[in-house]
């Protein structure tokens, strides 16, 4: 790990969503949010806000958050949305008005759509800059306006790189693994919750919402969700890479005496079911 340097009164926000298990599907941290709290956590003299935006009230997103305040978090603030909301909405408003100097995400969610859009979202509406896959702040220089970031690249390789303030950061699997969680830190710890239609009510009375994420929530509620269904197989293809392969595969394939010329429809309907059985499609 590198030394850092960092001023005081540096605003970092991390975003942590509820993960799921891959296995037994059972509610956990997110891999990829518990590592970006992890490099916020190792930020020495810095305001850490830790941030997650659900439905309140619900048993498996609190056992969740306790989690992560096991990491050693005071508190988390809880934007109260309702399940069937965008929650982009709210993080927007909420940002809009307070935006911290770096914003910390995985690159997508374990559950729900994972579009991994979130961070690429709220980089556009709040006129952020997006580093994608960062494994660790090296520098943080408020007063100059920049910071310096470990990038990871395919095939191990890491670079360096210089960011105007603020900006928001994906966090890549290559990052540092997080610290377990506590049980005592996670029990003095407190889940803050933000309701978040009062608070972003105007004074007339309405709330402040993009017309855009208000017709994107109005389609959502019109989805029809259904499980994936798993995608068919293909079947095997000769790949010949010489002239000499591809005129080896052809000759085998005409002397292998395996062709049958059917005339009649339910033989040739029987061969194929038989086909497709063999390559394991049906």
């Amino acid at each position: 790990m590198h030394k850092q340097t960092v001023e005081d009164n540096v605003n970092i926000t991390v975003l942590v969503s509820v993960g799921e298990h891959p296995l037994s599907k059972r509610p956990r941290r997110a891999e990829q949010d518990a590592r970006a709290l992890e490099i916020g956590l190792n930020v020495p003299d810095t305001n850490l806000q830790v941030m997650h935006a659900g439905a309140a009230n619900n048993v498996q997103t609190n056992t969740v958050l306790k989690d992560y305040l096991g990491m050693g978090l005071p508190e988390i603030k809880l934007l109260n949305i309702p399940h069937e909301n965008d929650s982009l909405t709210a993080l927007i408003n909420t940002f809009d008005k307070n935006i911290p100097d770096i914003l910390l995400t995985g690159i997508r969610a374990e559950t729900g759509e994972s579009s991994g859009m979130t961070p690429y979202v709220l980089s556009e509406k709040l006129g952020m800059a997006l580093v994608p896959s960062i494994t660790e702040i090296l520098c943080i220089n408020k007063t100059a306006g920049y910071a310096e970031l470990l990038q990871a690249l395919p095939r191990g390789q890491r670079r360096k790189i210089s960011v105007k303030l603020p900006f928001v950061a994906t966090v890549d699997m290559a990052a540092q693994a997080p610290r377990q969680s506590a049980f005592g830190a996670a029990m003095r710890g407190k889940i803050t919750v933000i309701d978040t239609i009062a608070a972003h009510t105007d004074s007339a009375g309405s709330a402040s919402i993009s017309p855009d994420l208000t017709n994107c929530e109005t389609l959502q509620a019109e989805w029809k969700i259904t499980p994936a269904q798993p995608r068919p197989k293909r079947l095997k293809i000769i790949k010949a890479k010489t002239a000499a392969d591809r005129f080896k595969a052809a000759t085998a394939k005409a002397q292998g005496g395996a062709g049958k010329v059917i005339y009649n429809n339910q033989e040739a309907a029987d061969a194929i079911f038989k086909i497709l059985k063999d390559e394991k499609v049906l």
